[in-house]
């Protein structure tokens, strides 16, 4: 039996938890919208034709921010097609997917959905094909309450009270040759500040995204953020990271240790901007929205390239419709221990995507819908991680890998809020064989109990929840979770997630 120990310590704290970490993104792309959250006929559709049993499972996964609509199609969008009588809306062919977008559902029916939910919205403004003052209509229109011609429109059209949208991404992906309007760092740099400024004249309070690198492995990672930053440091307050993993060539050992790579692409961001930072001579930190990360098989798809003709877009095609296995949702838990222990910096993020469409949780038209293996992880995390999160002491065996070097085969993190004396202790097994018995010193949190042990796990790697067995693979009791003295110990069986909650009285005092 392998064996790790770690010590959990209250007064080693990476910073506060923010509520937004638990983001999610939702994009007109595929299946996300329309048979997703949304499809009129359905049995389960209320009175605005969004699915109930869609909602519920949104409110069980604790989503608390939910980037729209988009990603790639937003450089493209024109957000007015999406709002007023729906029988007038245009029908719009969506270059960045060669689909056809009716536009059945803009920002008023998604913000009304999110409000439903309890979830807040995080707007993307088309810095593709557009600019200054679009994103000023856009503004006007949602946040401004009443006696200006788009405000008077929003209340026209139904919705008396602003939105409120607090939180804006300028553009996506702009360092990508796949956008629509792709730019160079200096020209979108320019375009994005002015755009921020302008915003900011409307309302200063406004929280604003300035796009990043599309992905660390892009030829100018690094270089584009430092000059992005340089001219828009002053308006923004967040960068954006994007990431998604997959296993090349059946390497298994370095996919179960992709937070290794996440972990990487935060530090590298968070010294680029502390660069920029010192050369402005800046009070300001800036933080990071990691709003577009998850697993996703890239490599298997093409679907996309194979619509070719114009003339014939689909409305809402299968899409990147990526079925989860159980070691796939042991990468996502471990995805998101890299965003805890990052919390100081990373204070916004949104898994990539909701529904259907990379998610974790999927639907049939006119059937069911139901969890992949992903939402488990997400739910628990979401739910169990309060307060602030620590810094752990963390002492385990390595194994080599081929794209990381050697590698802890135990991924931790915990979490802690005093005042309710509520811990969490998430970790990951990332051995292939063995199980791992995990020792943690956790007596200065107080006296603590077990109140939960949940671990992911299967015998069969590969095995997915689907619409013929929508319950095959869930989370399973850990009965090995005991505390003995300040001692809590945990078996951990291979390639496996685990949550433990403990409750107590609260730290000890110094």
């Amino acid at each position: 039996m392998i064996r790790a120990r770690m010590t959990v310590d209250p007064h080693f704290v990476v910073g506060p938890i923010d509520r937004r970490l638990f983001g999610s993104f939702v994009e007109h792309l595929g299946r996300c919208v329309y048979d997703g959250i949304y499809e009129p006929g359905h049995p389960e559709a209320d009175e605005n034709g969004f699915r109930r049993d869609v909602s519920d499972l949104v409110r069980e996964l604790g989503v608390s921010t939910i980037r729209y609509p988009g990603g790639n199609f937003v450089s493209g969008y024109r957000w007015e097609d999406g709002v007023g009588p729906r029988d007038r809306r245009p029908r719009r062919l969506d270059l960045a997917w060669h689909s056809t977008e009716s536009n059945e559902v803009g920002l008023d029916e998604f913000a009304g959905w999110l409000r439903g939910i309890g979830s807040e919205l995080m707007y993307a403004v088309n810095l593709g094909t557009r600019g200054v003052q679009e994103a000023l209509d856009v503004l006007e229109y949602s946040n401004i309450r009443s006696g200006t011609t788009l405000s008077d429109q929003r209340v026209d059209n139904g919705t008396l009270e602003p939105h409120g949208i607090r939180m804006w991404c300028l553009g996506n992906e702009m360092d990508g040759p796949w956008q629509l309007g792709h730019s160079s760092a200096h020209e979108y740099g320019r375009a994005a500040a002015k755009v921020a400024s302008a915003m900011r004249q409307v309302d200063p309070g406004l929280e604003l995204v300035v796009c990043g690198s599309s992905g660390a492995q892009m030829p100018t990672f690094g270089a584009w953020e430092r000059e992005v930053l340089e001219l828009t440091y002053d308006e923004v307050d967040f960068i954006s990271c994007h990431a998604y993993y997959e296993p090349v060539d059946g390497d298994l050992g370095s996919f179960l240790a992709s937070a290794v790579d996440m972990d990487r692409f935060i530090d590298t961001v968070t010294a680029t901007a502390d660069h920029v930072k010192a050369l402005r001579r800046s009070e300001k930190t800036m933080q990071i929205s990691f709003d577009e990360w998850n697993v996703w098989y890239q490599s298997r798809y093409n679907e996309v390239d194979k619509i070719t003709d114009a003339e014939s877009w689909p409305s809402a095609p299968r899409l990147l419709e990526d079925a989860y296995s159980v070691t796939d949702a042991v990468v996502v838990g471990s995805l998101l221990i890299s965003l805890l222990r990052h919390a100081d910096r990373v204070t916004s993020a949104s898994l990539a995507q909701l529904v259907n469409v990379i998610a974790p949780i999927m639907t049939e038209p006119g059937g069911p819908a139901w969890r992949q293996t992903t939402f488990f992880p997400f739910a628990v995390t979401s739910r169990l991680a309060r307060g602030r999160s620590l810094q752990l002491k963390l002492d385990a065996p390595t194994y080599r890998t081929e794209r990381y070097g050697e590698v802890p085969l135990v991924d931790a993190v915990a979490t802690f809020e005093q005042d309710a004396g509520e811990a969490a202790v998430f970790l990951v097994n990332r051995s292939l064989d063995q199980s791992i018995t995990v020792e943690v010193e956790i007596g200065q949190l107080g006296r603590m109990t077990v109140v939960s042990a949940q671990t992911m796990h299967d015998e069969d790697l590969d095995a997915v929840n689907t619409l013929a067995d929508q319950t095959r693979v869930g989370l399973a009791d850990n009965a090995s979770a005991a505390i003995s003295g300040t001692t809590l110990t945990v078996e951990l069986p291979p390639v496996s997630w685990t949550a433990i909650e403990l409750s107590g009285d609260g730290a000890e005092e110094d």
